[in-house]
């Protein structure tokens, strides 16, 4: 029994944990309404840049339930903001590449709301997905911003994207 809690433990210091389907708080509910001038300054083709949470030396953390966040990386994103649409693509030489269909939007309390949505599902019939902060946004730049669980403590995930195009 002792053993089996240190594993535990161990697997603790080094994995984040987190829920699959929502970073944000129960407390406050989750507003249906949308931010949509936001939305139409993130439209278009975007490049993840840059992954960088505390730790990020000893902790690997799996980023939206596909992959180690560093797999991101140069991924491509593109967002349709006039149907809440768009595709991520994954192409780092040195993991598995993986690209999806997304749906998204952001609420007015700045939430970005993701959605991988497989092949061949309706992205209404999508139940489970993501909820990340939106910061410093420019013409060229922004962040989402996600929380993970590290050992009981809640640690942000920041995720830098630039403009594409």
């Amino acid at each position: 029994m002792k053993k089996s809690i240190f594993l535990c433990m161990i697997a603790a210091m080094f994995f984040a944990c987190k829920s699959a389907s929502s970073t944000a708080s129960t407390e406050t509910p989750l507003s249906k309404k949308l931010d949509r001038p936001t939305q139409v300054a993130i439209k278009g083709n975007w490049v993840l840049t840059n992954v960088t949470y505390a730790g990020s030396d000893y902790i690997k953390v799996n980023s939206f339930d596909l992959a180690d966040s560093k797999c991101f990386i140069g991924s491509s994103w593109s967002f349709i903001s006039n149907n809440n649409k768009g595709t991520m693509t994954l192409n780092s030489p040195n993991c598995t590449a993986f690209s999806s269909p997304i749906a998204w939007s952001i609420n007015d309390q700045g939430l970005f709301v993701l959605k991988i949505v497989q092949e061949g599902t309706k992205r209404k019939n999508v139940r489970d997905g993501y909820l990340l902060k939106v910061a410093g946004l420019t013409d060229n730049s922004f962040q989402l911003i996600d929380n993970i669980n590290v050992g009981g403590q809640v640690k942000d995930v920041t995720y830098q994207f630039q403009r594409a195009n």
